[in-house]
């Protein structure tokens, strides 16, 4: 195969809505969620007539199994069509993203269909062996190492970094408003496909504001400590308001060659550079930071040279201390709102964050390149740079 530029592309990205669990796609099992937008996108890239060598989701809380298999046979792919499951947690969609592009780079494959999905609303509940406890999650660390749930990962990040209460409510509002605005104009509607009817973003809101998000009470209360100043007791600065939601979604993109590109004639994003990192199990919320920074070392760039960012919302703490480590222009980061306002379907949300991007430097009069990144459980990050191709 003749190849003469071997840096993956991606094209015609799209998701599903993004609904609150147990609301819009309370019934849906993960594979009903992906396979419509794995549908879409491969009747969006078939007059390239390329075959689909390979189909990659990530998946959080899943029944188990290969989704990816289930979700290509139901989405009506063929057969023929191969399928495989990444976990890489709240990074899963990202990442089988990532694994799709260095397949491309490598020419191991010219069209792979890749992105995430999560039903947090069918998620099964789970039993260790022998009668044992339930639980929600497995260990993101063994034992040995700090293994926080992500809320109080980011309480400890939040008072760490010296981010408070009003700056974090203060960005929850901005991506309510945000959110709430770019949906009502319709922003949203080119890159979704509807399932069962269901085609409009559930959760933003834009009449929650600074006085709306003060009135709720910490969600991780912790013993604190008395601020000497004023003598007020620090009861806990992160809630449910200036956090992300439980959500159901999927986001799906195919990842090409530069050929295959062509003949779609489609709206395309070059990878520029991808990277994996890790570090402190204590902190996973700076897991985008990490990554981050060695996405750019490795594109040659700078933080300036971004001009568009997503950043998963799990919590504004999280987000806040991300950009601070990195050096932001916090205008860029989530234009039309992030997690915090949309919901974060936990293996979806790093796809989502792609067909985010694809929409906003698609809109812009701004050639500067974009950023896509995810903090995970048990202190990893994953991050790829994409910019627009001519």
């Amino acid at each position: 195969m003749t190849r003469t530029d071997p840096r993956p592309i991606l094209v015609a990205t799209r998701r599903t809505a993004i609904a609150t669990a147990a609301r819009g796609f309370a019934r849906h099992t993960v594979d009903a969620l992906a396979a419509p937008v794995l549908a879409d996108v491969a009747r969006t890239v078939a007059p390239a007539g390329a075959p689909i060598d390979d189909v990659i989701l990530g998946n959080c809380m899943g029944p188990g199994g290969d989704l990816a298999r289930v979700a290509a046979l139901r989405a009506g792919l063929g057969t023929h069509v191969p399928g495989v499951t990444v976990d890489r947690q709240c990074g899963s969609g990202l990442d089988a993203v990532v694994q799709a592009a260095s397949r491309v780079r490598a020419g191991d494959a010219s069209l792979v269909l890749a992105g995430g999905a999560e039903s947090a609303s069918t998620a099964p509940h789970r039993h260790w062996p022998d009668g044992g406890a339930r639980y929600t999650r497995a260990p993101f660390a063994p034992t040995g190492f700090p293994d926080p749930d992500m809320g109080p990962a980011a309480e400890h990040l939040a008072r760490a970094r010296g981010i408070g209460r009003d700056r974090q409510d203060a960005w929850a509002a901005r991506s309510h408003a945000l959110a709430a605005a770019a949906r009502d104009a319709g922003r949203f509607a080119a890159e979704i496909v509807p399932v069962d009817g269901v085609d409009r973003d559930d959760r933003p809101r834009a009449s929650i504001d600074a006085a709306v998000l003060a009135r709720f009470e910490p969600a991780f209360p912790t013993a604190g400590r008395a601020d000497a100043a004023s003598g007020r007791h620090d009861r806990g600065t992160v809630t449910g308001g200036n956090s992300c939601g439980f959500s159901d979604g999927a986001a799906a993109m195919a990842v090409t060659t530069a050929a295959v590109a062509r003949a779609t004639g489609l709206p395309a994003l070059r990878v520029r550079s991808v990277a994996i990192a890790a570090g402190d199990p204590a902190l996973p919320g700076l897991g985008a930071a990490w990554a981050g920074r060695r996405a750019l070392e490795r594109a040659g760039m700078t933080p300036h040279d971004l001009g568009f960012v997503e950043i998963t919302e799990a919590f504004a703490a999280q987000v806040l201390a991300v950009s601070d480590e990195l050096g932001l222009d916090e205008a860029t980061i989530s234009g039309d709102g992030g997690a915090i306002a949309l919901g974060h379907p936990w293996g979806a949300s790093g796809a989502v964050l792609l067909v985010r991007l694809a929409a906003r430097m698609a809109a812009a009069d701004d050639a500067r390149a974009g950023l896509a990144a995810c903090s995970i459980g048990g202190g990893q990050g994953v991050a790829m740079i994409v910019e627009r191709v001519a």
